[in-house]
């Protein structure tokens, strides 16, 4: 089955009680056994639940992996991941990741006796210059948040595997419509399924995928044992949402495109954010291994912070709001909200000037879209 067809069918066959086309919602936390001799498959939707089984399915089929576990938010997918590590290990963080992760990895992990080096995932050469004795995992983004930066992923497994560590990415950005890691050999993929996967913001998620089973299993028993499965309704609403992934982010690249265009024409932006430019430093890499460019930008306001900042609160259609992938457009300041647990300094080295706002691009109508942004830019003057 190609993408399209498997995000509708795979783990979502009729329900066998009722003959439903859509998988019902099981809203239990327990199931009750025959006997003692007899466990059920599922027994207590902390561990199992049949929605969440169907979305696993489907979520493993559509990123080519073997097994996949879905956790109840991105940052548990990659809790449970990083969480795998011990006392002692060193781990490998691209300088430029989501915020959320940079204070899991520095302000948290230290606490259980596990290191940390950031190394410029831009430059492949740079994890064998950081890479120690106990370096066991490293972890990046592609396309990174907020600077839409794209990094070479066969070329970042393949050191990982060169040097005898697991690599982990972040493809939440992308989707598994647009790009597939564990296909450039990548061990460990995680999502955060708020996004694209849900894809109308109304349900918190994540996911793990690989095709080695003995991680998926120490993921899942994370989840388990640290009680971040996720609930059958946010498992449901997420099936629904994978359904239309493909006729989505065809609309979401084809918006962004033209919105990006339309922003690197205009003499209050100084820069573009966006892969599909070919302006972007990264435009053929991004070419390479992704189907598209996706639905995420950021642009640098031409004037000062403040201006930026008003810029971000003055659009009309874009909503000024945290998260990003779903239907609607959102615009937000990074400094204030997504890496907004990072020093200046910090966003600084990671390519985050005070004057970048980052879009995320819906599935409105794209005329519309642009006429608001410039109207923001031109009133902001």
């Amino acid at each position: 089955m190609r993408f399209e067809t498997k995000a509708i069918r795979v783990g979502q066959d009729p329900d066998p009680a009722s003959g439903a086309v859509i998988p019902p919602i099981v809203q239990s936390a327990t199931f009750a056994w025959e006997s003692l001799d007899s466990p059920p498959k599922f027994d207590y939707t902390r561990v199992h639940n049949p929605v969440r089984d169907a979305l696993e399915q489907v979520v493993a089929s559509l990123e080519g992996g073997s097994r996949a576990v879905c956790v109840s938010s991105g940052m548990a997918a990659i809790s449970s991941v990083l969480g795998q590590l011990n006392a002692g290990d060193h781990l490998l963080m691209a300088n430029d990741i989501y915020g959320g992760t940079h204070r899991l990895v520095h302000k948290l992990l230290p606490q259980y006796g596990v290191r940390c080096t950031e190394f410029d995932a831009s430059d492949p050469s740079d994890i064998a210059q950081k890479a120690e004795s106990s370096t066991r995992m490293l972890i990046f983004e592609t396309p990174t948040n907020p600077t839409l930066r794209v990094m070479d992923i066969a070329e970042i497994a393949s050191e990982c595997r060169r040097l005898g560590f697991t690599s982990v990415i972040d493809n939440t950005f992308a989707s598994p419509y647009l790009q597939n890691p564990l296909a450039l050999g990548c061990d460990v993929v995680v999502h955060s399924t708020t996004k694209y996967l849900g894809g109308h913001s109304d349900i918190i998620g994540g996911a793990v995928v690989t095709n080695d089973d003995d991680l998926a299993d120490r993921a899942f028993e994370w989840a388990k044992t640290v009680g971040t499965s996720p609930s059958p309704f946010d498992c449901w609403l997420t099936l629904r949402g994978v359904k239309t992934l493909a006729v989505r982010m065809d609309r979401h690249c084809r918006n962004a495109q033209a919105v990006a265009e339309a922003l690197e024409r205009h003499p209050r932006v100084s820069r573009v954010h966006y892969p599909g430019l070919s302006s972007h430093p990264s435009h053929e890499v991004a070419k390479r291994q992704m189907r598209g460019f996706g639905g995420m930008m950021s642009f640098e306001v031409n004037g000062t912070a403040d201006e930026a900042k008003r810029v971000a609160e003055s659009t009309r259609l874009f909503l000024l709001a945290e998260s990003l992938g779903g239907v609607e457009s959102l615009i937000g300041y990074p400094p204030a909200m997504s890496h907004a647990a990072m020093t200046e300094d910090q966003r600084i080295a990671s390519g985050i000037p005070p004057t970048l706002i980052r879009l995320s691009i819906g599935i409105e109508n794209v005329e519309d879209l642009i006429e608001d942004l410039a109207l923001a830019l031109e009133s902001t003057a």
